[in-house]
């Protein structure tokens, strides 16, 4: 069974976003996120990402990966954070 997601925030600026290269097989990768049923999980990209901060040299080592699957790796660990303000006790500013 594998599937893909979409992220749907009505909060969100973006809209509804479709990440057609995020998979998910419990039979792959212990049914983690992988980017298009390649067994790199999204996790892994986005620690790539914080490797190579050049995207040229990333493309070099991991030349499977291009600029959509990156992007839709982003979308997807940014819509998997909860983003709430909470008030700090005290007589601080509220932190968003």
């Amino acid at each position: 069974m594998r599937g893909h997601w979409r992220i749907s925030n009505p909060n969100d600026t973006l809209g509804t976003m479709n990440l057609d290269r995020i998979t998910i097989d419990p039979r792959q990768m212990n049914g983690q996120p992988c980017i298009r049923g390649l067994r790199l999980t999204v996790k892994r990209l986005l620690k790539l990402l914080s490797l190579y901060p050049d995207r040229g040299d990333l493309r070099r080592e991991f030349p499977e990966v291009d600029d959509e699957d990156i992007r839709q790796a982003l979308a997807f660990a940014a819509g998997s954070m909860d983003d709430e303000i909470l008030a700090l006790s005290g007589p601080h500013e509220v932190a968003a």
